[in-house]
């Protein structure tokens, strides 16, 4: 038996252990991460990947890969089987509030190659096959031990993340529950080839039913996901031919070849805690939706982030270690409303009432369209599918408001920066660390009584677009290394701000560049 010591040890390689070691990796971290499957997954899963997945990607520089490995989805079509009920524009729906307005798909083998690329890139390596045995945790650490090409190896770290799915060791060795139900219905997923696959991202609703066709690769292969029919879900073994006659009948399409194809049941759980001392639940782990909206697999990179620089702040004594004692609420509180949330959605398309039927069939896609059509709407959907909207407002690191802007939300996009080297406000989160926004003019006494604490001042000028963002003019911002505001105060007094810096005990990195 060997041992060995490290800062984090990070349990499951999937995109939420993958994002958590990246941002770590990137703030000076010392760091293992373990996965007990030999070699990454072969099939595409997941696919949706939100805007604000894609702002994170940015802030540490992998946003490109992603982007050029993916699809953009130019629009939704719903269908019935009396042909197209509605088309709905998705290229450019959340214009204005995001530096990536669409929707966007990229299979989860690719992205998580991506992922695994830029970490080997830094320096670190997913440890294959590498299975958690068990661990113990006391006031200073957690000796973990694993079991690894055979042998076994005793790791001592100061912090443990389960990032281990939804059948997480490190949950059950928390012995935490995990309530929540499981859907009656049996779904099926499959990655197939078919020629006259529509564009775009098509919702096929019927009287018993649906099913979803959404293009995955850029090869031209489709993603199609639906309900069994009832009278093959007992079936114990269940192949797409099958059920292919029913799904070609809803979806219009005709396979050609299959690639992928699989059965399951859905759950919606959520853990009683996602900490524990020194030991973190994020993503499956800690929380398991349905798939309405394209939400999971975001979520937990969400958490991998809020975890992320909250350890790296403590760890590099840039932070008091309550910073970390936020990590549950804010993100617990988020996934127990998604859940409620995705549940509702999922439970009226799925439904088998005959009258929901009716509804789902023809009264569901003109009150989408029209909900959609105007630009209120149409924003809306945006903030709420692509996770811009998360706030943390309820959260004991958030303080103040100025205009509409409250110590929580995320930082409101704005664009037409010319001041800033990538035209918007965006451009100075990639420090990954504190920093301070004013919209208009930086007073030289607000500069001056900021400078003792190192925290830079981006002072943007101010433009209509700002005020359209809901930020208010010469007010400050102190701004979270997640892109979230932590204070606002509508004014350049000084004061809260210091007080705030100095109750968390924030230091910045040396690393983070110059104000602007």
């Amino acid at each position: 038996m060997t041992s060995s010591e490290t800062e984090v040890l990070i349990v499951g390689a999937g995109p939420t252990g993958l994002v958590l070691a990246l941002w770590l990796k990137r703030l000076g971290v010392g760091l293992r991460i373990i996965d007990k499957a030999p070699a990454p997954g072969e099939t595409s899963r997941a696919i949706a990947v939100q805007a604000r997945t894609l702002e994170f990607y940015r802030q540490f520089g992998i946003v490109d890969d992603a982007l050029a490995a993916g699809i953009r989805v130019e629009r939704l079509a719903m269908r019935t089987p009396s042909g197209t009920a509605a088309t709905l524009k998705l290229g450019d729906f959340g214009a204005g509030l995001s530096p990536y307005p669409f929707a966007f798909a990229l299979p989860q083998d690719i992205h998580e190659r991506i992922l695994i690329g830029h970490l080997e890139k830094a320096g670190v390596a997913v440890e294959r096959p590498a299975e958690l045995v068990g661990f113990e945790q006391d006031p200073a650490g957690v000796t973990a031990t694993v079991m690894k090409d055979g042998a076994s190896e005793v790791i001592r770290a100061a912090y443990l993340c389960g990032a281990d799915g939804a059948s997480s060791t490190v949950r059950h060795g928390l012995k935490l529950g995990f309530p929540g139900g499981t859907y009656e219905q049996c779904f099926y997923v499959a990655d197939v080839e078919a020629g006259n696959a529509p564009s775009g991202l098509n919702v096929s609703l019927d009287t018993h039913g649906f099913a979803i066709v959404l293009p995955v690769r850029q090869s031209g292969s489709v993603r199609l996901i639906g309900v069994v029919p009832d009278a093959d879900a007992a079936s114990e073994a269940i192949g797409f031919e099958t059920i292919r006659a029913e799904v070609e009948r809803i979806t219009g399409v005709t396979v050609s070849a299959v690639n992928w194809f699989s059965t399951y049941r859905l759950h919606h759980r959520v853990a009683e805690h996602f900490r524990v001392a020194r030991v973190f639940l994020a993503g499956d782990a800690g929380h398991i939706h349905s798939p309405a909206g394209g939400q999971g697999m975001n979520t937990g990179i969400g958490d991998a982030v809020n975890l992320g620089w909250k350890l790296a702040a403590v760890l590099g004594g840039r932070g008091d270690a309550r910073l970390l004692d936020s990590y549950e609420p804010e993100r617990i509180v988020f996934a127990r409303r998604l859940i409620k949330s995705t549940d509702q959605v999922f439970r009226v398309i799925t439904s088998r009432s005959a009258l929901v039927g009716l509804w789902r069939r023809y009264l569901l896609p003109k009150m989408i369209a029209l909900f959609v059509a105007n630009r209120a709407g149409a924003r809306l959907a945006f903030r709420t599918v692509s996770q811009i909207g998360i706030a943390y407002g309820d959260s004991f690191l958030s303080r103040g408001a100025a205009g509409r802007v409250r110590g929580g939300d995320r930082l409101p996009y704005v664009e037409g920066l010319a001041d800033v080297g990538e035209g918007d406000n965006f451009a100075p989160l990639s420090s990954l660390d504190w920093q301070i926004h004013v919209y208009g003019a930086a007073s030289p006494a607000f500069r001056a009584a900021i400078a003792p604490t190192g925290i830079p001042i981006h002072a943007f000028a101010w433009t209509p677009g700002a005020g359209e963002a809901g930020l208010s003019r010469d007010a400050a911002y102190l701004v979270r290394p997640d892109g979230h505001v932590a204070v606002a105060v509508d004014s350049q007094d000084p004061a809260p701000l210091l007080g705030y810096i100095a109750e968390f005990a924030i230091k910045i990195s040396a690393a983070t560049p110059e104000a602007q």
